[in-house]
């Protein structure tokens, strides 16, 4: 059987954070996105998937930036061929939601992050059973998430470091109890939507930053525990150069968001 996402050219990942809100704010957003935003994107015909993840206070210990340690929500979307009528309709719907009277600016809702990315590469565990395109269909309690900047994106330094992501520190990652699978995406380019004033404004060259997502199926905090251990031993591995090369801006779990649950 064929998924989808074996011929998905672009994602789309948002970075969100929920400034100065309490419980209530939190729920209201929940709400909105898991019961509103999240399935008219899902029914439109050019969207292939999309899930998000939280970010609650006890998930905060690993590496952030100053621009990403707030994130609170991380949403992803992918998109099917032809991706400029995927995109549109996409785009589209996000000003009918605004006309509508429902979403998406809310107010207190800060998207730091609005990007587009190529997937790379995708890895399943041989414990998941299914293949890597099959893993972001799959039921996962969390993510590993590490969002880097590669400023010399096309060095020798940098490809070192992709060779050993590809190579030795994902291969050891699908071996841990817990991780089911895991995709890399490359940036292409950041979202400038046509009508409604949601932009990143970071000038990122593309290729310059990288998302690798780790599928969880056991709890995203003990697994996180093995997974950095296995990431401090074989980044031992590396040059100086390739280390050098990557500048993590966040490296964090998330958690699923079970509906009414987690609201």
């Amino acid at each position: 059987m064929t998924s989808p996402l074996n011929d998905s050219p672009l994602v789309f990942f948002s970075f969100v954070t929920l400034e100065g809100a309490g419980p209530d704010e939190h729920r209201a957003y929940n709400e909105w996105h898991q019961l509103d935003h999240r399935p008219e994107n899902l029914a439109l015909p050019g969207v292939a998937w999309g899930d998000r993840w939280a970010r609650p206070i006890d998930y905060r210990s690993g590496v952030a930036s100053d621009e990403h340690a707030p994130t609170d929500y991380v949403a992803m979307y992918w998109f099917n061929d032809p991706v400029e009528r995927a995109l549109q309709e996409w785009s589209d719907l996000g000003e009918d939601s605004f006309q509508w009277g429902r979403g998406p600016l809310i107010p207190g809702v800060r998207r730091k992050l609005l990007s587009f990315y190529r997937p790379v590469k995708g890895y399943a565990a041989p414990s998941a059973l299914v293949s890597p395109e099959v893993i972001p269909y799959r039921p996962n309690r969390g993510l590993h998430l590490t969002l880097s900047r590669h400023a010399e994106h096309h060095s020798g330094a940098t490809h070192e470091h992709f060779t050993w992501q590809d190579r030795s520190l994902i291969p050891a990652l699908l071996d841990l109890e817990g991780v089911a699978g895991a995709w890399t995406f490359s940036f292409a380019r950041h979202q400038a939507h046509p009508s409604l004033p949601l932009a990143t404004e970071t000038p990122d060259a593309p290729g310059s930053l990288r998302i690798r997502l780790v599928y969880l199926d056991q709890d995203p905090l003990s697994t996180t525990e093995a997974i950095d251990k296995t990431t401090a031993e074989l980044t031992a591995r590396l040059s100086e150069e390739a280390v050098a090369s990557e500048e993590v801006l966040l490296s964090t779990p998330l958690r699923t968001i079970i509906p009414w649950q987690d609201w």
